[in-house]
């Protein structure tokens, strides 16, 4: 047998057989890893885009004057949700909508991965403008971080959750909070006088976690059972442990 056929595959075709070599099927095995890479790449940045945006949050709302004394409620927080870019625009008819990620506090303080969700809501009223914001959602309670982890959690319709408001500005925002299961806090830029997200739904967002692990995983998967490796979402971590 020639040595080109000794190193060759046959393939049954409805014509015949056909030899196709090693060296010749290597190539096209690579050739389609090669294509497939850029894909798979852009999908981790769209995610890895919305961790990098949360680390900014974090760091703004270090610096925000009316975060103030609330450190101590990042210091008590269970877990921790963040969206860095929620949009809020229209007229006669409006609606908010951002992506985030959810980080819960683990054994001796650290912090775990981040898994993915999304936050939207519509609104109708005389409204007029564009708003976008920065919000963070402290999770104070486990019972809290367990509603969190449902299908879908609707802000102001779960019963036995306490939603508290800690907005950018005001003035003694945190009194009381220390009985709510959440806490809100976001900074907003735009013409509307505040953000309200009553209403809003948060949803995890499963394709996102397996576009960025590279596997289905759940959100419990993820902040519980660390079966997720996010070694980009390090100074996101770190950041969460100076704050609180």
């Amino acid at each position: 047998m020639p040595p080109d056929c000794a190193a060759s595959f046959a393939i049954r075709s409805g014509v015949g057989v056909k030899m196709i070599s090693r060296a010749h099927l290597l190539r096209t095995v690579l050739l389609a890893a090669v294509l497939l890479i850029p894909a798979v790449a852009r999908a981790q940045t769209d995610q890895q885009t919305v961790v990098d945006r949360s680390l900014q949050t974090i760091e703004d709302l270090r610096h925000d004057k009316a975060f103030g004394n609330a450190r101590q409620l990042m210091h008590r927080a269970r877990g921790v949700l963040i969206v860095p870019h929620l949009f809020k625009g229209g007229f006669i008819v409006g609606g908010e909508g951002g992506n985030g990620v959810l980080l819960a506090r683990g054994p001796g303080a650290t912090w775990s991965d981040p898994a993915f969700y999304g936050l939207g809501s519509a609104s109708f009223g005389l409204q007029a403008g564009l708003e976008q914001s920065e919000v963070v959602l402290l999770v104070m309670t486990q019972k809290g971080l367990d509603a969190l982890m449902h299908d879908q959690f609707k802000v102001g319709a779960q019963a036995g959750i306490a939603v508290a408001t800690l907005g950018s500005g005001v003035e003694g925002a945190i009194t009381g909070a220390g009985t709510a299961d959440i806490v809100v806090w976001s900074s907003s830029k735009g013409v509307y006088g505040g953000l309200a997200l009553n209403g809003s739904v948060i949803r995890p967002q499963l394709d996102d976690n397996r576009a960025y692990y590279g596997r289905p995983l759940t959100t419990r998967d993820i902040v519980f059972g660390h079966m997720g490796v996010a070694p980009h979402a390090t100074a996101l971590r770190r950041a969460l442990s100076t704050v609180g």
